[in-house]
């Protein structure tokens, strides 16, 4: 597919970088560009010359797709194509980010998520479908096509049934992080935005186990997070057991942020960000090689998003600190050091200061309580200690006549609960005697 890529600002130069990566992400070729700097024009977007100046950019490179980074009403859409052959596709930079969610969509929760997104973009054309057909009592007016009321309506009812599959989605996954809780884990999750480097991280972070968000806690996967040059490689979450002793430590890479994102698209999407805001450490991870404008930028908006609900320390992860020079590096540290006071800078591609951000995630953890319980000898109580071992750092075992001393550190949460498992072996001890 080949594409020719659009894009209007109201001054100074057109930046398309990201927006090629973006359609280079969907599988198009760009085949050329066309951008201009003035103000919009309320029926093409561009000026009427530099439009017909597309059209013929795109009759040069047989190009057949339109992609422009703008936002493009229905209109626009409509006139932009009557400018070019029939066959020729116009869409907007909105249009091709739910392109890519599609493809990369795997999991039932990641296509609800998108079909989530798709019919909050259609709501606002189909709402101006029905106004401007009763008003013109024109149906397919400006080639908006034949008018139907009740696609309203089925819309808002499909999208009130995806909430409610979504948070039932939610609730289930929720219950297992509390289980995880319970067993003894931490939870830590990878923020900020895409090609920043987050998959590449959590493959040096993890240990050889495997956890599937979607199937279960102990469950091995054939594949793990994907670490490719593309945008959007993780649309769904990937869950994997860090490698941080004692800890038993579970780390999720989340879909990463990208600019210039709508409300209706970023609502779409909040709940995959649930094990952000439910984690007990998040790690945002940064590109130090971007420029520092930039980055700044981004720091900006991942603290609006990630403090809006979220309770846990947040630590800032500088990768890519391979592709800068050390003075480079200390300029950007500086500059940002407002937002990012005591960041770790790394290279996941190359594993360097790794370590260091595995001692900073031990160390940001909730710390653990020590704890000496006096078990009874019964026919439970090696099943007790057993779970002990499994869920906590065992420090002794001293083994009586009569009763077993365990000497153990871990998470309060699992104090709690062997406490309590202690407790009920005393009550069925006693009651026997």
């Amino acid at each position: 597919m080949r594409a020719i890529i659009a894009k209007r600002v109201d001054s100074g130069t057109p930046d398309t970088s990201e927006i090629r990566d973006l359609a280079t992400a969907a599988g198009y070729t760009v085949a050329g560009e066309v951008t201009q700097s003035r103000r919009a024009d309320p029926a093409l977007q561009l000026g009427e010359g530099k439009a017909e100046a597309l059209a013929t950019k795109v009759a040069e490179t047989d190009a057949t797709t339109v992609i422009f980074d703008n936002r493009l009403g229905p209109y626009q859409t409509y006139n932009l194509g009557q400018l070019l052959p029939e066959s020729v596709e116009v869409i907007d930079r909105f249009t091709l980010i739910l392109e890519i969610f599609g493809q990369r969509a795997q999991t039932r929760k990641a296509q609800l998520q998108v079909e989530l997104a798709e019919l909050r973009y259609e709501l606002p054309r189909a709402e101006a479908k029905t106004s401007l057909a009763k008003r013109d009592e024109h149906p397919g007016f400006m080639g908006l096509g034949e008018y139907d009321e009740s696609r309203e309506q089925d819309i808002k009812d499909q999208i009130s049934r995806i909430k409610d599959e979504l948070e039932r989605i939610e609730q289930t996954e929720e219950h297992r992080r509390e289980r995880r809780r319970d067993s003894g884990f931490d939870l830590v999750a990878l923020a900020g935005y895409t090609n920043a480097g987050k998959s590449t991280l959590l493959r040096r972070l993890a240990a050889d186990l495997d956890v599937d968000e979607n199937e279960g806690l102990h469950r091995d996967l054939e594949s793990t997070a994907e670490s490719q040059d593309k945008l959007f490689t993780t649309l769904g979450t990937t869950t994997r057991r860090a490698d941080i002793e004692p800890r038993d430590v579970l780390v999720t890479d989340t879909v990463g942020f990208i600019s210039d994102l709508p409300h209706w698209l970023v609502e779409s999407f909040k709940s995959t960000l649930d094990s952000v805001y439910r984690a007990d450490l998040v790690l945002l991870v940064v590109d130090v090689s971007e420029e520092i404008d930039e980055i700044h930028e981004k720091l900006v908006t991942c603290h609006d998003t990630l403090y809006e609900r979220n309770e846990a320390p947040i630590v800032t992860v500088l990768n890519k600190i391979d592709k800068v020079d050390e003075e480079e590096l200390a300029e950007k540290r500086e500059a940002i050091s407002s937002l990012a006071p005591n960041p770790v800078a790394v290279s996941a591609r190359d594993g360097t200061n790794v370590g260091t951000l595995l001692d900073r995630i031990d160390r940001e953890l909730p710390d653990w309580e020590e704890e000496r319980l006096v078990l009874p000898m019964t026919e439970d109580t090696m099943s007790l200690v057993s779970w002990i071992h499994d869920n906590a750092n065992v420090e002794d075992v001293t083994y009586g006549d009569e009763d077993v001393l365990v000497s153990f550190e871990a998470r309060p949460a699992v104090i709690s609960q062997a406490r309590s498992r202690a407790s009920d072996l005393q009550t069925a001890a006693a009651e026997s005697a």
